[in-house]
């Protein structure tokens, strides 16, 4: 069982629910992103992210049409060389299409692109063999939205 803290950005207040690793992530739209996806290999207990996250993560599924094979999503400073303005460590990146060719790749990243889903998708030759994304606020580390007014 993961706890997991969401913040609300409509309400800017911190969530927290108990999911078991097969069940969907909180806010997510059909069951297309379940707790042991976005953990992927992170050992952590407690994850978090942030309710526009999902959003833009259910607007962008939904978009694609199809399943989303998700390598990981959150990850902590110290597992697999992500360092502290990662923005996997904030909750709001997704490393996805390891399973896709080049052809299906490049289409995912332009399709990210071009939805405005999300503030940043990696060039294909930082991530030659996957699509990342995320929903940053500002350059990296920690979404600032609670902190805007």
């Amino acid at each position: 069982m993961a706890k997991i803290l969401i913040y609300n950005n409509g309400t800017d207040r911190m969530e927290t629910y108990y999911k078991g690793e097969q069940e969907a992530m909180p806010y997510n739209v059909n069951r297309t992103l379940t707790v042991n996806e976005f953990r992927g290999s992170s050992k952590s207990q407690i994850l978090w992210t942030d309710k526009r996250t999902m959003q833009s993560w259910n607007n962008f599924r939904a978009l694609y049409g199809a399943p989303i094979f998700v390598g990981f999503a959150f990850k902590r400073c110290w597992e697999g060389g992500h360092g502290i303005l990662s923005q996997h460590y904030a909750g709001v990146a997704f490393d996805v299409g390891q399973n896709l060719n080049s052809q299906k790749r490049d289409y995912m990243r332009n399709l990210a692109r071009a939805s405005g889903y999300w503030r940043y998708i990696e060039p294909e030759v930082d991530t030659p063999r996957w699509v990342h994304f995320d929903d940053r606020w500002i350059a990296s580390g920690y979404p600032l939205t609670q902190f805007r007014k």
